[in-house]
């Protein structure tokens, strides 16, 4: 057995900042260095931020890449780093003459580099290349076909990327059959609820694969609608946990590891080649193991807001804003909204207007007063009925037509008022109202980002008194006012409006949406799952006929397996009609409006 002092680097990286991620790479592979550690490992495509999505398609992109981990090997070695064996992700490209049948010389690859004394020594290339979800990897990159096994201090050490670890066999089999002692895996994960858990059990399962202790080190941060959670940890060869690092924070994790030496197992395994570059075969001095602990894990609501302000704070800061606009309608959605921003910016750097119409109640203006009392943030109040007054006496509108004026004359002040000062307007709908349609087009619905756009509203109540009972427990003031968690919903568009007339009750409605949406269940399964016909084909036309507003809609962090926009991408003209009854053929029906209209177009 020999000793390695391994630190895994939980980082929060910028896409395309190369220059400052390898600032900040140099950075914590001094804190590594200060640690004692041996080896220190950044997340798959550390250097260059990930998703880079088309940046990948530009040779200049990829060439700075390359460049840009040579340059920092030999400034991590200038730095007095040369010692320290560095793994790092970025972004290359393979020089052979064909890779592999899947694309031309000089495809890109999504690689892994291992510094060491001013050189990079070896490299890794991702095997598996995922294509579902989030993912289009096979778009932009041509898969490797080896397995790096690195020889530091006696002990072998097999370095894979990610989705290597996910799918069966493959490398993780090819580093059980070429004897590794330590199995490393670099990671860009996105966060979806209760993912730490599916994390956990594949980590175990593949260490009881590989024989060998694993190592897993994620990135951690906002990148537009992703969130990275982090959750690095590393378990046993029975895949008994040895230590993991809390989720959503940026830091370094180092552990102490008894391991295997060199067995020098196959070199071929599966069509797999293995590939061994040795740094040091000499086993180090022995030394004292200090502990490691494990962090613990975040109960549902509070890893869901954590994840939710998470993206909402990186989306704003790596944009270059500091602030944001938003509406205060006295709702629960624009209360949620607000004071994910405040905990995320800082209620100086929350901009919230009310603009009370001849509807609002007067209950709805004392709950946005009250919760900006609350929180801290910037208020003022700008009613609307004097402009929608100026606006109808020269375009006289009835009906849905003038109820949505009200709401795009609010989306134009917010706008203009974040143009003047400088802020990021956040739109605040949630994911039912998205499903079904349920916003205003360039009213409710503008905005730069919307950070409930993930959430059901029955989770929009549940963060919302879950964020309360939070305050409580510290001692604080809850900063949601109660009667917005428990009034009825309405727009306040008209006399007396409520959800209810437009919309199933909530509750009910989530149900459907989560198998509909997240589950892709037909009409027939909804209806057998216990829902009323009429009304599942009530809600399924809804949704169906809402998809070209949900492609105008801004972006927002993902936390469900199915999230609009990245997961779930529907043709906008569709003729295709679910059918709710067994044995009936969908027909499309003649359309009798405009392709689309729903109760607030």
């Amino acid at each position: 057995m020999a000793q390695i002092r391994l630190a895994l680097a939980q980082l929060n990286v910028t896409v395309g900042d190369i220059a400052g991620n390898a600032e900040a790479i140099q950075r914590w592979a001094q804190h590594a260095a200060d640690r004692g550690a041996h080896v220190v490992a950044f997340p798959e495509m550390a250097l260059t931020g990930y998703p880079v999505e088309d940046l990948a398609l530009r040779s200049s992109f990829v060439e700075a890449s390359r460049a840009a981990i040579e340059e920092l090997a030999a400034k991590l070695a200038a730095a007095g780093l040369g010692h320290l064996v560095v793994i790092c992700g970025y972004l290359d490209r393979d020089e052979s003459t064909f890779a592999h049948g899947a694309g031309p010389k000089g495809s890109p690859q999504n690689a892994a580099a291992v510094l060491h004394r001013g050189q990079v020594v070896a490299r890794a290339v991702k095997h598996h290349l995922p294509n579902y979800g989030v993912f289009d990897e096979f778009r932009y990159f041509v898969p490797g076909d080896t397995l790096q096994i690195l020889t530091v201090h006696g002990v072998d050490i097999a370095l894979v990327i990610c989705e290597d670890l996910w799918q069966e066999g493959g490398p993780v089999r090819a580093a059980r059959a070429a004897g590794a002692g330590l199995l490393l895996t670099i990671n860009a994960s996105p966060y979806e609820r209760a993912k730490d858990d599916e994390r956990l059990n594949l980590v175990t399962r593949r260490a009881r694969e590989a024989m060998c202790p694993l190592a897993y080190v994620n990135t951690v941060g906002g990148q537009d609608e992703l969130v990275f959670d982090g959750d690095s940890l590393v378990v046993d060869e029975v895949g008994k946990v040895l230590t993991r690092a809390p989720q959503f924070t940026e830091g370094l994790l180092t552990v102490d590891l008894d391991l295997a030496t060199t067995t020098h197992g196959a070199d071929e395994y599966a069509g797999i080649r293995v590939e061994r570059t040795v740094v040091s075969d000499t086993p180090v001095p022995a030394y004292t193991a200090t502990r490691s602990g494990v962090a613990p894990r975040l109960e549902e609501e509070a890893e869901i807001y954590t994840a939710v302000v998470t993206g909402l704070r990186d989306y704003v800061h790596k944009n270059g804003y500091h602030s944001v606009a938003l509406g205060l309608s006295g709702g629960i959605d624009s209360a949620l909204a607000a004071t994910i921003a405040c905990d995320a910016l800082g209620p100086e750097n929350v901009y919230a207007i009310s603009n009370p119409s001849k509807y609002s109640t007067d209950h709805s203006k004392d709950d946005a007063a009250d919760l900006a009392e609350r929180t801290g943030l910037n208020y003022r109040v700008i009613p609307i009925e004097p402009i929608v007054s100026t606006f109808l006496d020269n375009v006289p509108l009835t009906g849905v037509a003038e109820e949505n004026l009200q709401a795009r004359i609010r989306g134009m002040i917010w706008m203009g008022i974040a143009n003047q000062e400088g802020h990021l307007v956040i739109a605040t709908g949630n994911k039912s109202e998205l499903a079904v349609g349920y916003s205003t087009m360039y009213g409710d619905a503008v905005g730069a980002f919307a950070p409930l756009k993930d959430l059901p509203k029955t989770k929009v109540w549940a963060l919302a008194r879950w964020r309360n009972q939070a305050a409580l427990d510290l001692g604080e003031t809850p900063p949601i006012p109660e009667n917005s968690i428990t009034k009825e919903p309405s727009a306040e568009l008209r006399p007396g409006q409520l959800d209810i007339d437009s919309l199933p009750p909530y509750d009910l409605l989530d149900q459907m949406l989560e198998d509909y949406v997240e589950e892709d269940a037909g009409a027939g399964d909804l209806i057998a799952a216990g829902f009323d016909p009429d009304l599942v084909e009530r809600v399924i036309r809804m949704v169906d006929a809402a998809e070209f507003k949900r492609r105008q809609y801004p972006p927002g962090p993902k936390i469900s397996f199915k999230a609009f926009g990245r997961d779930r991408r529907l043709p906008i003209t569709n003729g295709w009609r679910e059918a709710t009854m067994q044995g009936h053929h969908p027909v499309a029906p003649p359309r009798t409006a405009p392709p689309g209209e729903g109760p607030r177009t």
